[in-house]
């Protein structure tokens, strides 16, 4: 009986926590209504249903390229639910990225999302860190039709390493995925985090620590 009870525990925690990571919808949909006030607590509130028309769940443009003249020599076309208000609670979000030739998207994190990649022109070099206190680099390079994953929470970065542009396109498990670009966060957060701070942790002194913080 013991045993028995200590199953139906475990079952049901195990229940418990694949229902918090993976939500099932309580509705056929729920479009974002930006216009609410209502508290948010996975997401959006929803538009009244009898308001909802085809164009929430469609936006155009993803087969455009977007400008690479920036110092990363990269672009992402982002469509997450603030383009497309229908992906409310849906738990997708997908982007499409143009390099040019040795452009890169800088070392990020997507704190609450999967990203799947799919490189549709070019070749791109991607990795991964895995945690403390390995922080082992996972890295491949990349050919045209070539998918790769980076894992949700994880230092996550990509490279042009072809002779012209590459275009990739990549799907994220969260209709708002959010991104934390590392360098950004670390030397460019408002308030500034502290010298002393970060001397201890990049083990340099003052004068380079600010000599980054001078570039955000």
């Amino acid at each position: 009986m013991k045993n028995l009870t200590l199953f139906l525990m475990f079952l049901v925690t195990m229940c418990t926590i694949a229902a918090a990571n993976v939500p099932n919808p309580l509705q056929d949909f729920c479009v974002a209504d930006f216009s609410s006030s209502a508290p948010r607590v996975n997401g959006y509130a929803c538009l009244d249903p009898k308001l909802v028309k085809a164009e929430h769940f469609s936006v155009g443009g993803l087969h455009l390229d977007c400008s690479t003249s920036n110092s990363f020599g990269s672009c992402v076309n982002r469509i997450t639910v603030a383009e497309l208000p229908g992906l409310n609670t849906l738990g997708l979000s997908n982007v499409r990225v143009n390099y040019a030739q040795n452009g890169v998207v800088p070392p990020h994190i997507h704190p609450r999302a999967t990203e799947i990649l799919t490189v549709l022109k070019g070749r791109l070099r991607v990795g991964f860190v895995t945690g403390n206190p390995e922080n082992r680099l996972i890295t491949k390079v990349l050919g045209e039709g070539d998918v790769f994953v980076f894992p949700m929470g994880l230092v996550h970065f990509q490279q042009n390493v072809a002779h012209g542009n590459t275009t990739v396109l990549a799907f994220l498990s969260a209709p708002n995925p959010g991104v934390i670009t590392v360098a950004n966060a670390v030397f460019g957060s408002n308030p500034s985090i502290r010298d002393d701070i970060l001397e201890k942790a990049f083990q340099t002194d003052a004068k380079t620590i600010n000599a980054f913080k001078s570039q955000f």
